[in-house]
This record gives structure tokens, C-alpha cells and sequence, in this order.
């Protein structure tokens, strides 16, 4: 008997969601299969007295990649949001990424020259810096002593849940630092938030679609899975093989949401917390993401923590034990008829929106050649 569905996708996320457009304006009937209430995986806003809430944490939209862009931009509106966070050590306040701003409050120094020598004489005092077999190491290499132990050390080891000398290198190789008064954190030419949220994207792009909320497919796969001549996957990949060769790892999230009947709580959207003994990595102020001018406001404490089976997955821990584990899953799904695998949790990668995106076409034009 043939499926009623040709494409059967579970996960509505940004990966899920893109594959469902492009396969239905291809003319092929999907359905889609959401195990929590609300559509749009970790980009769902809820709105909270007018304020679209960053449920899962703060997502911002960047790429160089003019095509991309232009794809999203089909479906919603973007305003022109500029991520500017601040950083708060023991009370003081710094710029964010580490540009002349930084440096001027660290010690007053006012050109780029002696930002430069004042960064290169802290690195030549420390000893026996070679090759950095950690992430402490390449931090140091990178910027000295005063950024690494003020901006990068507590809040890094706080975020992963491990000293700096037990995380690698690689963790903070692609740290942004700028010889210039640019606060902006990405140096992409597009930047923006959704006009009304993120759930306005997601709701463009699932627009006509078939979509079931509340459906796991891992506990109803055998009935489930007769649904759709093919099937897209987008959890987590040892989930779906049942956990043959163990969990793969993850940092995970919980989050504080608090109202506040204030106008302004912090003045931008997202400050760092980065000394150690605050047990939260950042405080983000919603509003600020759309330039909202409601009466209160919304503030949300993200804490990291360490991952356990049932909690929600957010950072792959890419060491060697965990990427031997993946690529054994991997193996598996390459195996798998009429089963595709994409997104962050079936790849066991951290990935951008625009990458996801990106990701996600490539994979719908190789399913239509």
C-alpha cells in the first residue's frame, strides 16, 4: 500500500522546516511530526506582554551568503538588529568582541598601536607558550593575561562545565579581535531578527503544510514511519539507533524567565556574565532584539549545565570519545533506505542558522536530482 505522505520530516526546526517548503513547492506532500507543543524547534518566541521571549536562548540571524538571505527574507521581514553584547566582570563593564572600546576600559589605551603592545608584551611574559595544547594556552597566545582571566576564563569554563586547561584549543580559535572602535559582533554583511519573532519565520516557511504537535516518533516509530515513502530525520542520531553505542554528549540549558514591570532592565539585549562564581553565563533582555518600547519588560538567567538523557540537548561535545561514538552512528545512517538524517542534533554539530539553512537545500536538491 503506498504512504499517503511522500515525505514524512520529524522536527519542525529550521532544518525540518526548510525541507517541508522546498519539498512541497516540488510538488510532494509532507507531513510534519513535532514531539513539543509548539512549532520551530529552539527559535520558537513565546510573547509575554507583547515581548516575543527567546525561549531557548537568544538567536540571531547572520551571513555573508546573499542567496540565504534572500531565502528567509521571503517568508518574514527583518529588522536591522545589531548584536552589541556587553560583558560584566565583578561589576565592571566591557565591550563586546574584544575591540578598542575593550581595550580602552581595560587600560585606557587609545590607539590601536598600543592595544597591539600592550597584548604582545602581556604574551611575551608568559612562559613556555608553544604550541597551545589547550584552551587556556591558545587564549592566552591570542589576547594575554588580563582579557583571559577577566573575559574568557570563568565564563568559558562555566558554559562547557570543565577547567580551561581540559577544553581544546579549537573552542577559541575563531574569537573575534579587533583593532577598532566596532562593537558589532559578527562581521557578516546581513544581520537581523524577524519582524514578530522567529515564529513568524517558521510559520512562512511551514505555510500549507501538514503539521502534528505533540508526536513522538521515537515511541510510536513502527506505525509512525508508514506515514511516508521517505523520511526525513532531525533529533538526535543515537536516539533514533536506539543508544547501540552509547549517548553521544552535550552541554545542555536551563533558563530563567522573569517579568519586570520596568521599561529598561540592562539597556542592551545581552549581557556576559564571565567571572565564575556567578552561576549564570548571561542575562538577555528580549525586547531590545526588536527595539520594543512596551511599559515592562522581560529578562531571562541562562544556566549551563551538564547534560543528562531526558534534558534538552544544545552543545555537542566534540572530543575525541564523542566523535569516535558519532562517527559509528553515522556509519549506521548511511545504511539506512529512504531515511535521510540533517540538522544539529542528527549531525552532532554546533551549526549557524544560514549554515542550517544552507544544509537543508543542499539536501532537498540531492533528494530531487
Amino acid at each position: 500500500m503506498k504512504a499517503p505522505y511522500d515525505f514524512l520530516i520529524i522536527g519542525s526546526g529550521l532544518f525540518g522546516a526548510v525541507i517541508a517548503r522546498e519539498m512541497t513547492d516540488l510538488g510532494k506532500k509532507c507531513l510534519v511530526l513535532e514531539k513539543r507543543h509548539h512549532i520551530g524547534g529552539n527559535l520558537f518566541c513565546e510573547n509575554i506582554e507583547g515581548i516575543n521571549v527567546h525561549k531557548y536562548g537568544p538567536h540571531i540571524f547572520h551571513t555573508n551568503d546573499k542567496q540565504i538571505w534572500d531565502y528567509v527574507n521571503r517568508y518574514c521581514t527583518f529588522n536591522n538588529f545589531i548584536y552589541s553584547p556587553m560583558a560584566n566582570y565583578k561589576g565592571e563593564l566591557y565591550n563586546l568582541p574584544f575591540n578598542m572600546n575593550t581595550f580602552y576600559q581595560l587600560w585606557k589605551t587609545q590607539t590601536p598601536k598600543a592595544a597591539e603592545d600592550h597584548i604582545k608584551s602581556q604574551i611575551s611574559m608568559i612562559n613556555n607558550l608553544g604550541k597551545p595544547k589547550n584552551l587556556a594556552d591558545q587564549a592566552l597566545k591570542m589576547v594575554g593575561v588580563d582579557i583571559y582571566n577577566k573575559l574568557i576564563k570563568g565564563y568559558t569554563e562555566k558554559q562547557w562545565g570543565r577547567d580551561a586547561v581540559d577544553l581544546p584549543p579549537s573552542i577559541i580559535k575563531r574569537l573575534p579581535v579587533r583593532f577598532s572602535f566596532d562593537n558589532n559582533y559578527f562581521n557578516d554583511k546581513y544581520q537581523g531578527i524577524p519582524v514578530g519573532g522567529y515564529n513568524v519565520l517558521i510559520s512562512g516557511l511551514l505555510k500549507g503544510i501538514e503539521v502534528r504537535t505533540n508526536v513522538d516518533f521515537i515511541s510510536s516509530r513502527a506505525c509512525l514511519s508508514e506515514l511516508g515513502t521517505k523520511l526525513i530525520y532531525t533529533g538526535k542520531l543515537d536516539e533514533y539507533f536506539s543508544y547501540r553505542y552509547g549517548c553521544l554528549e552535550y552541554r545542555s540549558l536551563r533558563f530563567e524567565h522573569e517579568y519586570r514591570d520596568i521599561p529598561n532592565y540592562q539597556g542592551v539585549a545581552v549581557v556576559n556574565f564571565t567571572e565564575r562564581e556567578v552561576p549564570f553565563t548571561r542575562i538577555i533582555e528580549h525586547k531590545h532584539f526588536e527595539f520594543g518600547k512596551q511599559p515592562g519588560t522581560v529578562i531571562t538567567r541562562e544556566f549551563p549545565e551538564e547534560w543528562q538523557q531526558g534534558m534538552e540537548a544544545f552543545y555537542p561535545i566534540n572530543d575525541v570519545v564523542n566523535t569516535i561514538k558519532f562517527k559509528k552512528y553515522r556509519a549506521l545512517a548511511e545504511c539506512e533506505e529512504n531515511v535521510f538524517f540533517g540538522g544539529r542534533l542528527a549531525e552532532y554539530k554546533y551549526y549557524d542558522m544560514h549554515q542550517v539553512i544552507a544544509s537543508a537545500l543542499k539536501r532537498a536538491r540531492l533528494m530531487n536530482c
